[in-house]
């Protein structure tokens, strides 16, 4: 599993949105990406930390940034996820974990005694000019937005802003 570090270019993708549009990573150079994965729209953890980054979407934005989720779940499951909890950044949809992969988040998880390949929980925050700023491997939902919160604030200091 490639495990990308503070530094590194973040890996190019390109993948159709909850509104059935396709994107490039790319696109968002000149501004700053929090490209978080997480396993399943409607369940109690995925929904905890989405409703998080909506929550704290005004300080992100306000920082030059936007919010990015990636998930294996289809436009559909997005676009009403997305409408159950008033999403106000982009779903991305990575059926095969294609982005998944690239990011080093697709692995094997444990639960109940079952083991199964899927999303580990994991944040990115990435700078204007495409390199990672923050890594957060097999993060809580509660800390993924706390952590990605403080990646933002010590890029402006570094920045001067």
């Amino acid at each position: 599993m490639t495990k990308l570090q503070i530094g590194d270019m973040a890996p190019d993708f390109e993948a159709v949105t909850d509104s059935g549009d396709t994107v490039r990573l790319s696109d968002f150079r000149g501004k700053r990406v929090v490209l978080y994965f997480y396993p399943k729209d409607n369940t109690s953890g995925c929904t905890k930390q989405a409703c998080g980054f909506r929550d704290h979407y005004d300080v992100i934005e306000e920082k030059n940034a936007v919010v990015l989720g990636v998930s294996p779940d289809s436009v559909a499951s997005h676009q009403k996820f997305k409408s159950k909890h008033n999403l106000p950044f982009t779903l991305l949809v990575d059926p095969d974990h294609k982005i998944a992969e690239l990011y080093g988040v697709w692995g094997e998880k444990k639960m109940y005694g079952r083991t199964y390949m899927g999303i580990i929980r994991s944040h990115f925050v990435i700078d204007e000019e495409g390199r990672i700023a923050d890594v957060q491997y097999k993060v809580s939902p509660a800390k993924s937005v706390e952590r990605a919160l403080k990646a933002l604030e010590k890029s402006d200091i570094i920045q001067g802003l």
